[in-house]
């Protein structure tokens, strides 16, 4: 089944119907003790996780218990029911049930002790609050969100304009605090989220209109959830498939219009784990194939092109595989023994990008450029749509640097200027 395929369908479209589900229940032996002392953790993936992603199937399993001991509930509600699934019933299916069964037979094939689906969706939002589906929550170590889209979350696992937790969520929120660890790719690390949650939206129709409080069909709208995801990560605004589908611009715009000084943006295939929740002191790593960017807006400063939108001064980091990030003091961590890159001399080489939010074109640019060459100090691009044309430039920082990783380049202190043409 191709997971990578995500549905992305509006909830105002779809007919929800709650329904009596059955949930075989729990052996009292299996109710599982929490494997960590000092608050529970969190692994964010950015979408687009492969299955044989080793590093961070380890880590989520590592995290609930290890092989043999960890007991993973899979959560699918942020996918599309059964009956929106032209696919449903084939091996290309990708709905709410058949990702579920997908996702327990992978964490089975990573050594848990157990794997079960969490049956909460469209079709049964009715599900988060019964007991039987309560009592299956409190026996597991770990929890596994799937994505498809996060309002979706919302919409079946809490309760009214307030966004109560439901019973199922108030469980997984128990148990994250006594040790377990949450895990979530897509609409389901988006969903960790605190308040200004993303809810959809393209980067140029975003930059030029601006975010918009609600949950829109139209996907050009950036639109916002003001009470946020379910609030699990607060250290900053979070966005996922990031450079991927350069949506640096409109993470940028979105925390500048809703006051947020900082985000995350999660690569695919890459996981930010967020250790010690709920303790005195969080520890924030990567782990994964690309990198999670860091974009401090502390010192960003908002401009005004005849009544367009631009802004200055935004301060870009990427952690990549390996990497910390200090939290409180705002720092990037290298891993140890990551050796520095050392720009070539030489006059700058690096082409500007017609297409700058799109397919890792800005991390293109600091990789073959800022950090390739002595004479790179700005380089820059432009957005493929016209209306307008937006500018992006990106000049070393007073405390630029490089690091070479395995697969991909970490750095910090790029300055981040966009404005219209």
């Amino acid at each position: 089944m191709p997971l990578n395929r995500l549905l992305t369908l509006g909830v105002g479209a779809c007919a929800a119907v709650a329904l009596s589900v059955p949930v075989a229940a729990v052996p009292a032996s299996a109710t599982a003790s929490h494997p960590h002392r000092h608050g529970g953790s969190l692994v964010l993936v950015g979408g687009a996780l492969a299955d044989d992603n080793r590093e961070i199937y380890d880590d989520i399993v590592r995290l609930a218990g290890g092989p043999g001991k960890a007991r993973i509930g899979i959560l699918t509600a942020g996918a599309p029911v059964p009956a929106e699934d032209p696919d449903a019933g084939t091996p290309d299916c990708n709905n709410s049930v058949c990702n579920g069964e997908y996702y327990a037979d992978l964490f089975r094939s990573y050594g848990v002790a157990d794997a079960r689906w969490i049956p909460i969706d469209l079709d049964h939002p009715g599900a988060a609050d019964d007991p039987a589906v309560v009592r299956r929550i409190e026996s597991m170590t770990g929890f596994f969100l799937g994505g498809g889209d996060q309002y979706r979350y919302v919409t079946t696992m809490t309760r009214g304009a307030a966004q109560r937790d439901s019973a199922a969520l108030a469980a997984i929120r128990r148990k994250l605090r006594g040790g377990a660890v949450v895990a979530g790719t897509s609409a389901g690390a988006q969903i960790m989220a605190g308040r200004d949650m993303i809810t959809g939206g393209a980067t140029e129709p975003g930059l030029r209109d601006g975010a918009k409080p609600g949950y829109f069909d139209d996907p050009d709208v950036l639109g916002y959830l003001p009470r946020g995801g379910f609030g699990f990560f607060t250290a900053g605004l979070v966005d996922t498939h990031f450079s991927r589908r350069g949506r640096e611009a409109r993470s940028i715009r979105l925390a500048s219009d809703t006051g947020h000084q900082r985000v995350f943006g999660l690569d695919e295939n890459t996981a930010l784990e967020v250790t010690g929740v709920g303790g005195r002191r969080q520890s924030l790593r990567v782990l994964g194939q690309r990198g999670v960017g860091v974009l401090d807006l502390r010192r960003a400063r908002v401009t005004d092109h005849g009544g367009v939108w631009g802004i200055e001064g935004v301060r870009w980091s990427r952690l990549t595989a390996g990497d910390a990030y200090d939290a409180p003091r705002w720092r990037l961590v290298p891993a140890a023994g990551k050796p520095r890159v050392r720009p070539a001399a030489g006059a700058c080489t690096a082409t500007p990008s017609e297409d700058v939010f799109y397919d890792y074109a800005m991390v293109g640019l600091v990789e073959d450029g800022l950090a390739a060459r002595a004479g790179c100090v700005t380089v820059g691009g432009t957005s493929y749509e016209k209306d307008p044309t937006w500018v992006a430039r990106l000049t070393r920082g007073a405390g630029f640097a490089a690091w070479r990783g395995a697969t991909a380049t970490t750095f910090t202190d790029v300055v981040v200027g966009i404005r219209p043409a």
